[in-house]
């Protein structure tokens, strides 16, 4: 029976992780504001004793530091246990599901995409650089009518880094008022919180999600934030936590993390943004200077200006991504082919296939992405491993 190898920490250590969108190492401040609630402060919120009640503060004031991080009252915040759960929640309604038909772009991740499928649902082309068409989402909500129950547009692509422009579409749906009541407008923020001021750039959305470990925090915790007047049921019952929205013991430590993850992105995000843009563009541009055949696919005549800082997003032709994937594993970067929340598989692009590309070039499809502590090093690397690799590939493929 073969054995599984578990890498030390000192190898992991000597990765250049171009992987950030997938997940980010925890920040220091981060850990430090959770210890204690893994220790003696280790009380369940639910309860009355003095443990509990510390819980309890704790809880709360983390919900303040957060509301007022995402632009929103601390009342429209939700703890959950991520991106995938507050998506389930903000297009399901809650259980029973929100009557009526959901409608999003074809572009969301699969933790939308699926939902919608589930609840008999409506899904909207998009444009050649992945952003929603306006026209089509007018024709689907005039369509579906009164019976539309939720839109969900996701504010950052988590492939290609694309931002929506979410005001546009709100636009468009509220102008279908009053003989389409009030829609709810839900944006997936997952991969968009790190880079942008949900406050300004989702303040159209009426829900939001968002999640810990890609901003430097925990995994297993997120937020859906309800906008006041927002109807929603819980989908998760059992204990009526969160003002009866989401049972479940509280995830102290977790939520904790959380506050402290936002806060220090808010406070170093336009620093952030400006390094590790330059470190994207340095990457992007020697990339395509290097390896013949290569493309991005979402960006037009070199404009970067419309995606997220951190991801750099390549197609290159003859090349089979999986094959291309182990190759820099083996010199030391992990990167990922798309979205890396789908168990591991290597599965076609649904991104760019709505993007209307052609079906060779998604074979080699490269996410290198990066996130708040990425260093020149790691671009470095990146910029001698994949020429190299795609050396490799094509004189053996």
């Amino acid at each position: 029976m073969s054995r599984v190898t578990t890498p030390s920490t000192a190898e992991l250590r000597t990765l250049a992780d171009l992987d950030h969108a997938a997940t980010t190492r925890i920040r220091p401040e981060v850990r430090e504001a959770m210890a204690p609630f893994l220790d003696d402060r280790y009380g369940n919120p639910s309860g009355s004793h003095r443990l509990a009640r510390d819980a309890v503060r704790a809880v709360d004031e983390a919900r303040e530091r957060v509301a007022a991080a995402l632009g929103c009252a601390p009342g429209e915040v939700v703890f959950t246990s991520g991106g995938t759960e507050s998506d389930n929640h903000a297009i399901s309604g809650g259980m029973p599901p929100r009557a009526g038909v959901p409608v999003c772009s074809a572009v969301e991740h699969h933790a939308v995409l699926d939902t919608v499928a589930a609840l008999d649902g409506r899904v909207v082309a998009v444009d050649r650089s992945g952003r929603v068409d306006l026209s089509a989402l007018a024709d689907a909500l005039t369509e579906i009518g009164p019976h539309t129950s939720v839109v969900s547009v996701m504010l950052a692509n988590n492939e290609t880094g694309v931002v929506q422009d979410l005001d546009a579409v709100a636009q468009v749906v509220r102008s279908h008022e009053p003989e389409v009541p009030r829609v709810p407008l839900h944006t997936d923020a997952v991969q968009a919180a790190a880079w942008l001021d949900l406050g300004t750039a989702a303040a159209a959305a009426d829900l939001i999600s968002v999640s810990g470990h890609k901003l430097g925090g925990p995994k297993g915790v997120g937020v859906l934030v309800v906008r006041q007047h927002t109807p929603i049921r819980a989908m998760v019952l059992g204990g009526g936590q969160e003002r009866g929205r989401r049972s479940g013991t509280s995830n102290v430590a977790g939520i904790v993390g959380m506050a402290a993850a936002l806060e220090a992105t808010v406070a170093g995000r336009a620093t952030t943004n400006a390094r590790v843009g330059a470190l994207r563009d340095r990457l992007a541009d020697g990339l395509l200077a290097a390896v013949p055949g290569a493309v991005e696919c979402a960006v037009d005549q070199g404009d970067r200006s419309g995606l997220v800082p951190g991801i750099c997003h390549l197609c290159i032709e003859g090349v089979d991504a999986e094959t291309l994937l182990f190759l820099l594993e083996s010199e030391g970067v992990v990167a990922s082919a798309a979205s890396s929340c789908s168990s591991g598989a290597q599965q076609a692009s649904h991104v760019l296939a709505a993007m209307g590309v052609s079906e060779s070039l998604p074979r080699g499809s490269l996410r290198l992405s990066l996130g708040w502590d990425s260093t020149d090093a790691d671009v470095d690397t990146a910029l001698r491993a994949v020429p190299a690799a795609v050396r490799r590939v094509r004189e053996f493929g």
